[in-house]
């Protein structure tokens, strides 16, 4: 159990009523990750305050109508992970360096230059970001912030999420390894040639083209031929 004077508040808020307790801020920080812990070593007492600063305890009626149970095991988990930890300064940078690389790393991925059909490069992304100083929130999720972020990367960029579609052929030899593959994806069509070959069409991000080309080129040794439909087949 961490001692009290290493504790932090983590904070969790329903119907207009706040529940906090003491935790490890570390081991905080591993549950919110997804990561297990030991319920005994998390929290610092098994109070749930309505303000643990000036030491105000829940009323057990509260904590039973937010929660269903007042069992500190079954509770603590749920303030932690959607609630609000006060995490030390140097966990908010490490969490903040984190989510900034994830949003590069989404609008890399999704997002294309719809002038050239291609995607930017990640360094192209972190750049304009730098540019337009975005602050980043570790709490708030990725696809949240993008859609925040994207307005103020076309000041200085041409990039687009829209998604396109990729027809597929593949030879017998691969069909059915490059079928895994292509199940990852949102598959539109799949048919089987009297040749024991497969078609199939795709939609995916338009900035996911190339990594898809370059594992179907790494299957087959570049066997697969693919092309990109202008237009949406029905």
């Amino acid at each position: 159990m961490v001692k009290l004077e290493d504790a932090v508040v983590a904070r969790y808020s329903k119907d207009g009523l706040s529940f906090e307790i003491l935790v490890d801020p570390d081991l905080a920080l591993k549950m919110k990750r997804g990561h297990s812990v030991s319920l005994d070593d998390l929290v610092a007492t098994d109070t749930i305050y309505s303000d643990a600063k000036k030491g105000d305890e829940s009323p057990e009626s509260d904590i039973q109508r937010v929660f269903g149970t007042l069992d500190i095991r079954e509770i603590a988990p749920i303030i932690v992970k959607e609630g609000e930890v006060h995490l030390t300064t140097a966990q908010r940078k490490e969490l903040r360096e984190e989510k900034r690389k994830a949003i590069i790393d989404f609008i890399s991925r999704n997002a294309m230059n719809p002038q050239t059909g291609t995607p930017h490069p990640p360094v192209r992304i972190e750049n304009a970001l730098s540019e337009l100083k975005v602050q980043f929130d570790e709490f708030r999720d990725v696809a949240s912030q993008v859609n925040d972020i994207l307005p103020k990367l076309r000041r200085l960029l041409p990039i687009s999420m829209e998604k396109v579609q990729v027809a597929v052929r593949v030879p017998p030899s691969f069909a059915s390894p490059a079928l895994n593959v292509l199940h990852g994806y949102d598959m539109k069509k799949q048919e089987w040639q009297g040749d024991g070959s497969l078609i199939a069409v795709i939609e995916i991000p338009g900035g996911m083209q190339q990594e898809l080309f370059d594992r179907l080129n790494r299957l087959s040794h570049g066997q697969i031929t693919t092309k990109r439909l202008d237009t949406p087949m029905v």
